[in-house]
């Protein structure tokens, strides 16, 4: 089993900046991934940005260049630093952990509770 729990989110006015952490626990591999999700009413949830234990990071298009992820694998951390808020950004942020088969098969998938970004105009 492996816990999941969100901090850092809050209400922040466009053009400014958040940083969003997660903290894991439990049976964690070493192998695996994490990474950051969110999900705006009447959408669907979407993947912001992740990273692997080996430090590959994928991000959203709409993201790049303003959101940074990174981890602290020893400490079983991982951080989001949002710059540059846009309205839309706005959403509940959800903070994942898996592992993968044959590089591309989820399995042993956590989530976390959830975390509110608001961004106003």
């Amino acid at each position: 089993q492996v816990q999941l729990v969100e901090s850092g989110g809050g209400l922040v006015q466009a053009g400014g900046s958040l940083r969003l952490s997660c903290a894991a626990s439990g049976s964690i591999f070493s192998l695996n991934t994490m990474g950051w999700y969110r999900q705006a009413p009447g959408k669907q949830r979407e993947l912001v940005a992740s990273i692997t234990n080996g430090g590959s990071t994928n991000y959203a298009d709409s993201v790049t260049g303003r959101f940074t992820i990174s981890r602290d694998s020893a400490k079983n951390l991982v951080d989001l630093q949002m710059n540059s808020l846009k309205p839309e950004d706005t959403a509940v942020y959800y903070c994942n952990y898996h592992r993968l088969v044959l590089g591309r098969i989820r399995y042993d998938e956590y989530w976390g509770q959830g975390t509110q970004v608001t961004v106003s105009s």
